[in-house]
């Protein structure tokens, strides 16, 4: 579980370590499209405010990209985490960009980010560099220890299965009416990642966006045949074909299977805590 020190900031880390896991199948898109609208929002109103924090958005666009590729993050041939000390600075720069995001979802939360509190409290002294030190050390320590969960379990097979030009990141399902963007989409897998704390099931609204996402890919885009969900604190992979979520028979939608079993596996697991590292190996659950 969390430090006392991310207290509020749950979701902002939540995000923070969805773009650390992207980035490891991928590096096709450094800074999350959605952060990026929020960093181009901030210079919608006059302020010196405004305008230091659009100022500091754009140098972090720089930065986090020339760090990605640096690190080499989706090299197959390289594990999945890198060194403390580079995972933590890029823990920073990827909570700085949660903080982004937030902007283009909320404004009203945006005010409320120890981003946006920083810029107005003295916008002159607002760098890249005070921004970077504003996440909290216990905010740092955890997007950094969900990704070393994920280094040694079955997220980690799986990246090794795939390469990175058959994974898009935050894959989009745009309709008349509304779009939305899931977590990655990993040769024909629909894979959401969640860090929340409720890390051994599978609750009914995490069971319906992925159904959502399903229905609303209505261009076979993606040619999705499996959806998946990766719980980043137990660090448990479930998979589940495509008919599961789609047969016609309404009480499969109501009650997702809670506890999915594998034929094609040698273990079957629950969605619960592995106790091993050779467990977590065999952590993947498909029904």
């Amino acid at each position: 579980m969390p430090g006392p020190g991310v207290g509020t900031e749950a979701g902002n880390v939540g995000t923070a370590i969805d773009y650390r896991l992207r980035l490891a199948f991928t590096a096709a898109e450094p800074v999350d499209h959605v952060a990026r609208l929020g960093i181009l929002l901030t210079g919608s109103y006059e302020s010196d405010a405004r305008q230091r924090m659009r100022d500091v958005g754009e140098e972090l666009i720089e930065r986090l990209p020339e760090t990605v590729m640096r690190l080499q993050l989706d090299n197959r041939e390289l594990p999945m985490d890198r060194a403390h000390d580079e995972e933590e600075d890029l823990a920073r720069l990827l909570i700085a960009a949660a903080w982004y995001q937030v902007n283009y979802r909320t404004s009203i939360g945006f005010a409320f980010t120890p981003l946006a509190i920083a810029a107005r409290e003295d916008p002159g002294a607002f760098t890249l560099d005070r921004l970077l030190q504003l996440p909290h050390r216990d905010m740092v320590a955890d997007v950094v220890a969900q990704l070393y969960k994920a280094a040694d379990g079955p997220l980690d097979a799986l990246r090794a299965r795939t390469r990175p030009r058959d994974c898009t990141p935050a894959p989009t399902f745009p309709t008349d009416q509304i779009s939305v963007d899931a977590d990655l989409a990993v040769d024909g897998l629909l894979l959401d990642f969640k860090s929340t704390r409720y890390a051994r099931t599978l609750r009914q609204a995490e069971a319906w966006q992925l159904a959502g996402y399903l229905l609303l890919d209505t261009a076979d885009q993606y040619r999705i045949d499996r959806v998946g969900l990766y719980l980043s604190r137990s660090g448990t992979l479930a998979i589940w074909w495509r008919s599961t979520w789609t047969c016609s028979e309404p009480a499969a939608a109501r009650s997702p299977p809670s506890a999915p079993r594998s034929p094609s596996c040698s273990r079957t697991a629950r969605l619960t805590s592995n106790r091993t590292s050779k467990r977590r190996k065999t952590g993947c659950v498909t029904c």
